[in-house]
């Protein structure tokens, strides 16, 4: 069965878009430097990104979102002034705490991000690609579905060599500045839910009908300023 679509990450964008257009509006106006303004705040770009994961995931998976938004508080405390070029020295041990604490904990985020969702290590996905890459070749005879999220990273996903559990499964895929590539087989049929910021989601396969497809596969793709592609 497909998980239930929460429209809270496009809620939220559009309300970013309208607030854009109002600030080129008041620079039009002569009102505000909008050039002046994006110099100094934008930062706030990478916390709006974070927050749209979290919100978009319906607050199930923090980690990606948590990241952008540190990284964005970081700069905008930089460019405020509150923060010396020297704080460089002091980045990067912050980074491996940072990197030792999510090793610690990530089994409790993980176990919160599949709350009602079923997972079996044998037959599920669960894929997470941040500052990196990953290839997946599923073999699964009864594949239930699962998420993949690749942050500044590439994921591979190879569903050609398995079977759907009752005929129906359902992925979640998101790439953040980065792709994923999912390839299925040429009789299934895919049912696409994208949502692309500054991105974009393609379906190369020639879709096929009902009556063709021995099983459905439903597909909730977000794409922010990256890459989401379906092949067969």
């Amino acid at each position: 069965m497909p998980t239930k679509r929460t429209d809270g990450g496009r809620v939220f964008w559009g309300l970013i878009l309208i607030l854009l257009g109002g600030l080129f509006l008041l620079d039009q106006m002569g009102r505000l430097d909008f050039g002046n303004v994006m110099s100094t705040y934008w930062p706030v770009i990478l916390i709006l990104i974070g927050l749209s994961i979290i919100i978009g995931n319906g607050f199930r998976r923090i980690g990606g979102g948590l990241i952008f938004i540190l990284l964005g508080a970081f700069f905008q405390l930089r460019e405020l002034g509150y923060l010396h070029e020297d704080v460089w020295h002091y980045a990067w041990p912050v980074l491996i705490v940072l990197a030792g604490l999510w090793l610690l904990f990530g089994g409790v985020f993980k176990h919160r991000a599949h709350a009602g969702f079923p997972v079996d290590a044998g037959s599920d996905m669960d894929i997470t690609a941040i500052l990196s890459g990953q290839n997946r070749h599923f073999t699964s005879a009864g594949f239930r579905g699962g998420h993949a999220t690749a942050v500044m990273g590439g994921a591979e996903i190879d569903l050609t060599g398995a079977t759907l559990e009752g005929g129906k499964a359902a992925v979640e895929l998101t790439a953040i500045m980065g792709g994923i590539d999912l390839r299925v087989p040429r009789d299934w049929k895919v049912v696409l839910d994208a949502t692309p910021i500054m991105g974009g989601v393609s379906d190369e396969r020639k879709n096929i009908n009902d009556t063709e497809a021995k099983a459905t596969l439903y597909v909730k793709a977000t794409a922010i300023m990256g890459a989401v592609e379906i092949k067969g």
